[in-house]
């Protein structure tokens, strides 16, 4: 039977499916202008909300720890009904004057929990599902989170029309973001389970399946973002196949699934067969049964070599974490790219309104699409260097990443809409990769062991990085307003481009000092195996 087996494939397009949906917050600049006016609340005020949705991973290391003691569908339930509470209130007393300011932000808190729960089940099963390709699977997974803020945009503009015409764009995206959540959540429930793993030889044919559909999704959402109509598509058809290729993952194991009942099969007979010829010939029969015990030895022998390299990974946690300078170089780096790179699609609606455009959801949907890609990129890098016997440095990588993300703040400089449409797409993807990078990253510097509280630990500089940065921007955009609520021209967002740029430029300098650091273990070869006469790549660089 091939490993990973089917079982282990449908984890990962339950991965997969969570991820797209798990980003619910990312829709937030499609309505942000129009919530401002419905709850009459300042740029500062408004700011606040969308760093309450990043407020609640301060808690995610709560999921680290009931990952730890629960099943995985029970976290990931949990996350999700932390989302339908959190936006389904607000959808039903929005306008209510009795849903106060402070509600506003308690539930918007809650709702963001729970994308921390959710993202900590898909971290762990692609993790102990491919211990052997844990990076890929990763990257692989987070890639379909640069797909929500897709996701949600075309479900919206697909709606009926007189649901369209009863509700508010805002309560829209609000019940949308309360229930298809919960909704995938429950579909994808079956396959939210680590499966042991028999043997390690890599498969080969459903990586590359794997990676040819996720570049058709991937063409298809920047199809749909910026060229739909051009083409003559509508925004119905565009769903209809945008659905179809998020759907076809699936194939995978259920292929892997029929290959795997017919080698029991072709087993069975195989045995009678031997069985048959046991009384004519018993020496033909005991040989044949001595070659498949050395093999399955010479297997279990190599495999106990990679849990040996495996666990020679240095493993800390707890407040050990905490004291180590490697932790606070990489917190700071995250927090001054990845993290700065959120908040400023956070602020893209507002972004989009002081230059003129008139509709923020194709910026939105354009830095979501190349997000996708930003994120899918690492994976197609660990799949090839590792075949070839090598490792990239995740910290090398995220410090390649944060360069050409500090030369687009500074191009938003530029008032002409074109720079700004190729600035977000730059720092979408590159806000995409680091992100995606940055799950592997944690496991490479601290280990396995603790990853789910470790990784929740290290986003905790999303909060208040969103606080930080974010409530800069809403101050510099209140004083461009002149006591007003609204900001108009390129000067809004001036001060605060050079002061992002001047941040992420540290940011790179800060990675780079840990890059240097952790250098030892960049580029180490990694260990060839002869696994059933293949060359399998194997063990994470630690």
């Amino acid at each position: 039977m091939s490993s990973p087996s089917s079982a282990h494939w449908l984890s990962l397009v339950g991965s997969v499916w969570l991820q797209t949906i798990n980003g619910p917050n990312a829709d937030f600049p499609v309505y942000s202008s129009q919530l401002k006016e419905i709850k009459g609340i300042s740029q500062v005020r408004l700011n606040f909300l969308a760093f309450a949705s990043d407020a609640g991973k301060l808690f995610g290391w709560f999921a680290g720890v009931a990952a730890l003691h629960i099943p995985l569908w029970v976290v990931a339930l949990t996350g999700a009904a932390f989302g339908l509470v959190g936006y389904g209130v607000q959808f039903l007393f929005l306008e209510k004057p009795g849903l106060a300011y402070w509600h506003l932000f308690l539930l918007t808190s809650l709702a963001g929990n729970g994308i921390c729960w959710i993202n900590t089940v898909c971290y762990l099963l692609c993790i102990k599902n491919f211990p052997s390709d844990s990076r890929v699977a990763v990257s692989l997974a987070t890639s379909y989170l640069g797909l929500s803020a897709k996701l949600y945009t075309t479900v919206a503009e697909t709606l009926p029309r007189a649901a369209r015409a009863r509700y508010s764009t805002t309560k829209v995206y609000l019940l949308l973001n309360a229930v298809v959540p919960m909704v995938v959540t429950l579909v994808a429930v079956p396959s939210l389970r680590v499966v042991e793993l028999k043997d390690r030889k890599r498969t080969e044919a459903p990586f590359l399946a794997m990676f040819a559909i996720t570049l058709a999704t991937g063409a298809c959402a920047i199809v749909g973002s910026v060229g739909a109509k051009s083409i003559g598509l509508s925004t119905r058809e565009h769903m209809v196949s945008f659905f179809v290729l998020l759907a076809l993952p699936l194939l995978i194991p259920v292929v892997l699934r029929v290959r795997e009942s017919m080698a029991k099969i072709r087993e069975t007979k195989w045995e009678n067969r031997v069985h048959d010829h046991d009384s004519d010939g018993p020496e033909t029969a005991v040989s044949v049964s001595v070659v498949e015990l050395e093999a399955e030895d010479k297997q279990e022998e190599q495999g106990q070599e990679l849990e040996q390299q495996r666990s020679s990974q240095e493993e800390v946690g707890g407040l050990r974490l905490l004291r180590k300078l490697d932790f606070w170089l990489y917190f700071f780096s995250y927090m001054f790219s990845g993290t700065l790179g959120l908040v400023f699609l956070n602020n893209l609606g507002q972004i989009a309104e002081s230059r003129g455009l008139a509709d923020a959801s194709t910026l939105v949907s354009l830095s979501s699409s190349f997000g996708f890609f930003g994120r899918l990129l690492p994976a197609f890098l660990d799949y090839y260097t590792a075949k070839s016997g090598y490792s990239l440095s995740r910290t090398a990588s995220m410090a390649s990443l944060m360069a050409p993300m500090s030369g687009a703040f500074f191009l938003l400089l530029h008032p002409r809409d074109m720079f700004l449409y190729a600035s977000t797409a730059v720092v979408g993807t590159c806000t995409g990769a680091i992100t995606s990078v940055a799950a592997s990253a944690t496991n490479e510097l601290f280990g396995t062991k603790n990853f789910g509280v470790n990784h929740n630990v290290v986003v905790a500089n999303i909060p208040l990085g969103s606080l930080c940065f974010g409530y800069l921007a809403a101050y510099l955009y209140q004083r461009g307003a002149r006591g007003g609520n609204r900001c108009m021209g390129a000067a809004c967002y001036r001060d605060t481009f050079v002061l992002w740029g001047a941040t992420c430029a540290l940011g790179t300098a800060l990675c780079a000092v840990l890059y240097a650091r952790s250098r030892r273990s960049a580029g180490r070869r990694l260990p060839r195996l002869d696994l059933g006469g293949r060359h399998a790549c194997a063990a994470l660089v630690g």
